[in-house]
């Protein structure tokens, strides 16, 4: 079990906009050099599998991760072929990572997927995460017993204000920490761009991209 399945978008639009949209960089390599760096394989799935799309705005190779990940030809094969999710053998991971971007607003809630490897990770005694947008992969995702994962859990992910800041409110089809405290979650904000991760057992949320590494930390510090 010495392997981290991280999971992006396949929607590369945001909803009836026409802006373009995909994944964000660093919330996607941040994490894995840290999961990497304390010895585990990561693997990356999509929505869709293949070549997922990539917010253009997040393509910042001053970021030195940025950079070490996008000149490795390791990252770009797994890049350019990511696994089809609900192809994925939930049973070969120890944790589940969902990396955010605005487009996982329109992939990630209600994909069946998303809820079964979540749920057979999370029951098989595994650690989920999500940083900044990903979490709107959890906010559908049901139990065995059908309550809902995150019900009276602690979590956190992007706050209205940044979604305001970012003039997002009325583009994105529902305010995810909104939607998070509607299935029974608290979700706590912290100041804008702050680096703000909440753990609450096996299930680790982060705020927004300044939050990415910390998440891979508190992951790895629980499978540890």
């Amino acid at each position: 079990m010495k392997k981290i399945l991280c999971v992006v978008t396949s929607n590369n639009v945001k909803g009836a906009t026409g802006i373009p949209t995909g994944f964000w960089l660093s919330e996607l390599t941040h994490p894995m050099a840290k999961f990497e760096a304390a010895g585990y394989e990561t693997v990356l799935a999509s929505i869709k599998g293949g070549k997922p799309p990539i917010d253009k705005d997040s393509l910042d190779f001053t970021d030195a991760i940025n950079k070490k990940f996008w000149d490795s030809a390791d990252f770009q094969k797994k890049y350019e072929h990511t696994l089809k999710l609900d192809e994925v053998n939930a049973k070969e991971y120890a944790a589940i990572f969902f990396a955010g971007g605005h487009g996982v607003m329109w992939d990630f809630p209600d994909s069946a997927a998303v809820d079964k490897v979540t749920r057979e990770i999370y029951e098989n005694g595994g650690v989920v995460s999500a940083v900044c947008h990903g979490p709107a992969a959890l906010v559908n995702v049901k139990l065995s017993d059908g309550s809902y994962l995150v019900a009276g859990k602690n979590v956190t992910g992007f706050t209205n204000a940044e979604e305001d800041e970012v003039q997002g409110t009325k583009i994105v089809p529902f305010l995810l920490a909104d939607k998070l405290n509607e299935h029974g979650a608290t979700h706590h904000a912290a100041a804008n761009w702050s680096d703000n991760v909440v753990v609450d057992g096996r299930l680790v949320t982060g705020q927004n991209p300044a939050s990415a590494a910390s998440v891979g930390d508190a992951v790895i510090k629980i499978l540890a």
